[in-house]
């Protein structure tokens, strides 16, 4: 069996986020035996030229807007039963161009601009992967992750992706900005979920992993121990453990 490139499996999925390969990707899933791959490429042609011609639209998108279909926040990327959710985001507004007048360089309008299409994003009901936003930018996603977590730093907060409400893909550093939060900032954790844009739920278990770590710091525990006996990744308990350090330092 040919092994699928890595800029298949890397960019493939995001066709779904297009009309034609979310009709697709519908009768694939929900019809597998009725249609060959042929007659589901004619049939979703032809309910794509009634729809365009049927429907308006059914938001009125601004200047300097787009549409983009976004997972939803109740389902993963990678679950079989993924949905989307068509979005506006607001890629260059006025005031940007306001700034750029008065002498704000380029990188900073960037960087505040990938922290509001994922708040809009997320207050529309999906959230962004910085795949997505690599799309809408021409960039490399890892590029963008690097500006995403200046940011944060910069302004200590969470961005809402899929990175950060999902646990996907290399985003573990809300973890550590949450129990800095709780456990050194002393916040209350129903305001740091708030602030996060995390659920309760999740700023719980995170805490609860924290002093499953923290047991086994304080026992002297070194980072292998500690990842066999939590199950925890060594990356994540190594930031723990660089939290605790600090803690016991400046205490």
């Amino acid at each position: 069996m040919i092994q699928a490139s890595w800029y298949v499996k890397k960019f493939g999925s995001a066709e779904n986020r297009f009309l034609q390969g979310a009709l697709e990707n519908f009768f694939k899933r929900e019809f597998p035996k009725f249609f060959g791959p042929i007659l589901r490429e004619k049939l979703v042609f032809e309910l794509i030229k009634i729809l365009e011609t049927m429907l308006p639209l059914k938001e009125r998108v601004k200047p300097g807007q787009m549409v983009w279909n976004a997972v939803d926040i109740s389902t993963r990327a990678d679950s079989p039963r993924c949905k989307f959710v068509p979005v506006v985001l607001t890629i260059i507004s006025e005031d940007d161009v306001k700034k750029l007048k008065k002498g704000t360089t380029m990188s900073e309008i960037r960087d505040h601009a990938i922290a509001r299409i994922t708040n809009e994003a997320f207050e529309q009901g999906a959230l962004l992967s910085m795949r997505d936003i690599g799309l809408l930018s021409w960039r490399q996603s890892g590029v963008l992750s690097a500006y995403r977590k200046s940011y944060e730093k910069k302004y200590n907060v969470t961005l809402p992706t899929t990175g950060s409400i999902q646990d996907m893909g290399s985003c573990v550093s809300h973890k550590k900005l949450i129990i800095k939060k709780v456990f050194i900032e002393k916040k209350d954790p129903l305001v740091v979920s708030r602030e996060t844009k995390h659920t309760m739920y999740a700023v719980d278990r995170y805490l609860k992993d924290f002093y499953r770590v923290k047991y086994c710091f304080d026992d002297s525990k070194d980072i292998n121990f500690t990842s066999r006996a939590t199950g925890l990744s060594k990356f994540l308990i190594k930031q723990y453990f660089d939290i605790l350090k600090d803690y016991k330092n400046n205490s």
